[in-house]
């Protein structure tokens, strides 16, 4: 429904203004499809084709008048304006109409669309109540007469979980019978927020305040589980208590005086939420504990609840039979009495919540202990943390925060690639918001940091659960990860060793992430970055000690990657590099190759992959390639016939000393390593896999023997099938050393056999047996003279 504003009225300076601000101010597009629809709907009656016609004439007339900045002003705030007919050329009075809520449907949408989770229903209210004891607070101060009644500042919650009825009690401010219909009657209408206005428009509004709401719907998340709600206050500026009732399906509430004497409360305000019948299990005591515990731990007041407690106590126990007893009477004896202890059950008020966060202290006055009580307490945790960082961040965005580097990783429940975590709790003005975060606050290479930030200024979502996507929370994920990157350094620079090598361990995967995703922090993490190297194969160094060691005419770092450290000390791109005494980095681990690339320098120095054609070793001499490219440059070409597609060129050598030759990623190409692990990938491109392989280069060492024989059969004889044979021999082997997977492993293996028959035929045979074996079919006679002779030669007849 839309509520009428002003009459119908019509006169003639009504008719002007409406010719300025209605009828002239709006456009041709806006009013054409108006019009045309009057004109549909309505062409037998005269009347209105007059009118009509007159919308028109409003349109084309008056033209001067035409003002854009109050069309999109109505437009904006939703007027609207109906025009009627009137007898002169100046249009009729409009008459003003304003949005109305429905409300029924409003409240359907803050129970069941706002809220992602029904137990925030108790934080809410936990924090209308905190606003409501800051506010008498505040006023106190210039109106002492509003604490006439000595009543503690407090928060009171009771469970009857029999009944499925939950009752918060604060002793705030309390409201008025206008103040009800005001704060409660009217959908998203902030009391704190008018409040904090008047603050803001005062003198006084310097002072500090710890209020929480500000979107004026709060409250009405007690209806996520209640299906009736009824509000008892009582304002220290009123004599009379007041009664609030509402219904979760209902679109009205009722507001009465508190007639029953055993109802009246001093002041403040008391919630009685009647739960819903599947919702009946937040009554339970132990639940409203854990809420207060996880949601309002630091609320700045206390916070009591309704607890069973039990106490023991000795009680006697009578166990003596009827004979017993008449015996003992004979006897006139006396037997000590028998007693058990007995655990006698009472309900009583518990604090529930620490009203001093550790965060809001000064860190001077926190120590160690208290920082890893709070860490155990906070995250489950049994084990002290590795370090600690606890700061205050001011200017622009002002929060506080203590972060925390855990001693080990949570062993299969966290995956690294899991962008979610539960690491961060995320405080508004001490409020529990939420842990559930997809890298607002912190990137997920950095997800095993844990720790607490609290804020009083975050741009949240109404429902108060999500951080909405803004410049201020850029800013403070930026402060939270230089912070930590600070702490992780302060682990590295420490004189206890072990401790990094712990973090190391547990989280290096973690940092070589980071170098591929965060670009921006490229310069913190990698002095963070641990390797083991040809020179130090059992102890993992940093760069910092890569670049202290390098030779003075050492340009770039070397590195080889490989799938473990003995694959990489035995690879044969070190023949040359180990002979120079350059030290090589050896990245064993799957994720080492991608994140150094990504990484492309450090200290100014690039990363060079020792398997990669073209390698510079500093020490080039051109005449001596020239000499060598003319020498062997047509057995290049023969060998590279003979291979055809397996590689993209053969080449002369810089990089073997002892090897006959090895095969090279191109510069642009995989190298063994990383191919292995593409063809590991389960959804791996194969077509992208097999270009990458065709940028293979077949380098030879012109100083081996091998490669000269070759060269000798090349001049020789070049189709020779045991030269052309040797050639794919020699690839295969070159393949498996430098680290690839040969196509076809049994062809391999039968050459390598046949191989190995040629060259151990008769090695450790016998001269007899040799020559009987290999004469007897072809020399018979031979075989006579091999009798005959040994018994001519010993003498014997």
């Amino acid at each position: 429904m839309m509520q009428r504003l002003s009459s119908a009225t019509t006169t003639t300076t009504t008719r002007s203004a409406l010719l300025r601000y209605g009828g002239g101010a709006l456009r041709r597009d806006v009013l054409a499809p108006i019009s045309s629809s009057h004109l549909a709907a309505k062409s037998q009656a005269g009347e209105n084709d007059t009118k009509a016609a007159r919308w028109f004439s409003i349109m084309s007339s008056d033209r001067s008048t035409f003002d854009s900045s109050n069309l999109k002003r109505d437009l904006f705030f939703g007027k609207r304006y109906e025009s009627t007919a009137a007898e002169s050329s100046s249009s009729a009075a409009a008459e003003r109409y304003e949005y109305q809520a429905e409300v029924s449907r409003l409240m359907d949408l803050i129970v069941n669309s706002l809220y992602s989770n029904k137990e925030v229903f108790l934080r809410e209210l936990i924090s209308n109540a905190s606003d409501a004891l800051d506010k008498l607070r505040f006023l106190s101060v210039t109106e002492p007469g509003l604490l006439k009644e000595a009543v503690d500042f407090d928060i009171r919650i009771q469970a009857d979980k029999d009944n499925g009825i939950i009752s918060i009690t604060d002793t705030g401010i309390g409201m008025t019978r206008q103040e009800l219909v005001d704060c409660l009657g009217t959908i998203a209408q902030s009391g704190t927020a008018k409040f904090l206005k008047a603050l803001k428009d005062s003198k006084d509004a310097g002072g500090d305040n710890n209020l929480i709401g500000q979107f004026g719907v709060g409250f009405y998340s007690a209806f996520l589980v209640s299906d009736r709600v009824v509000v008892s206050t009582k304002s220290p500026k009123s004599d009379k208590q007041y009664v609030w009732e509402g219904e979760a399906n209902a679109s009205s509430y009722t507001i009465s005086e508190e007639t029953d004497p055993e109802k009246l409360i001093p002041r403040g305000t008391r919630l009685t939420l009647y739960l819903k019948r599947d919702d009946k299990g937040f009554a339970h005591p132990e639940r409203i504990e854990k809420l207060v515990k996880n949601y309002s731990q630091f609320v700045s007041f206390p916070i009591y609840t309704w607890q069973e407690k039990g106490y023991t106590k000795e009680v006697e126990v009578d166990e003596d039979t009827a004979e017993d007893k008449k015996d003992d009477q004979d006897d006139k004896t006396e037997k000590k009495k028998k007693t058990k202890t007995v655990v006698e059950r009472y309900w009583d008020w518990e604090l529930t919540n620490d009203t001093q966060p550790i965060w809001l202290r000064n860190p001077k006055e926190v120590t160690k202990e208290e920082y890893n009580e709070f860490y155990k307490k906070t995250f489950n945790e049994y084990l002290e943390p590795l370090a600690s960082s606890h700061f205050t961040t001011e200017g622009e965005v002002e929060f506080r925060s203590i972060l925390y580097v855990p001693a080990f990783a949570p062993s299969g429940k966290d995956d690294i690639i899991n962008p979610k975590t539960k690491n961060i709790r995320l405080f508004v003005k001490r409020v529990f918001i939420s842990d559930d975060f997809d890298g607002e606050l912190f990137p997920r290479y950095l997800s095993f940091v844990k720790g607490v930030v609290d804020s009083n200024d975050l741009p949240l979502n109404v429902s108060r659960e999500i951080l909405q996507e803004s410049r201020i929370v850029r800013i403070m994920r930026k402060r939270l990860v230089r912070k930590a990157f600070d702490m992780i350094l302060g682990i590295s620079m420490s004189e206890n060793k072990e401790d990094y090598e712990k973090f190391w361990e547990n989280f290096g995967k973690h940092l070589k992430l980071g170098c591929i995703e965060d670009r921006e922090n490229h310069k913190r993490i990698a002095p963070l970055l641990r390797f083991f190297s040809s020179q130090s194969d059992e102890e993992l160094i940093s760069l910092d000690e890569y670049v202290e060691n390098m030779k003075p005419d050492q340009k770039d770092i070397y590195y080889i990657a490989a799938d473990s450290v003995t694959s990489a000390k035995n690879t044969p791109f070190l023949e040359k590099i180990a002979e120079k005494d350059l030290e090589v980095l050896f990245l064993v681990d799957p994720i080492d190759e991608v994140a150094i690339q990504n990484l492309k320098s450090y200290k100014e120095k690039n990363f060079v992959d020792i398997s990669k054609e073209d390698l510079d070793l500093g020490d080039k001499n051109e005449e001596k390639e020239k000499e060598m490219k003319q020498e062997f440059g047509q057995t290049c070409d023969w060998i590279k016939k003979r291979l055809g597609d397996k590689v993209a060129s053969v080449q002369i050598s810089n990089r073997l000393s002892s090897s006959p030759c090895v095969l090279v990623s191109g510069k642009f190409g995989w190298s063994a390593n990383m191919e292995r692990l593409m063809k590991a990938q389960s959804m791996g491109d194969a077509s992208s896999l097999e270009f990458m392989r065709s940028r293979r280069v077949f380098e030879i060492n012109p100083d081996h023997s091998i490669i000269r024989n070759l060269d000798d059969a090349f001049k020789t004889n070049p189709d020779d099938e045991d030269a052309l044979r040797a050639i794919d021999l020699l690839y295969d082997a070159a393949l498996v050393s430098s680290g690839f997977t040969p196509d076809n492993p049994a062809q391999l293996g039968g050459k390598i056999y046949e191989m190995m028959g040629m060259a151990l035929t008769g090695k450790w045979s016998t001269p007899g047996q040799f020559q009987s074996t290999v004469t007897q079919p072809h020399t018979p006679e031979t075989l006579e003279a091999e009798v005959v002779e040994p018994t001519e030669a010993g003498g014997q007849k």
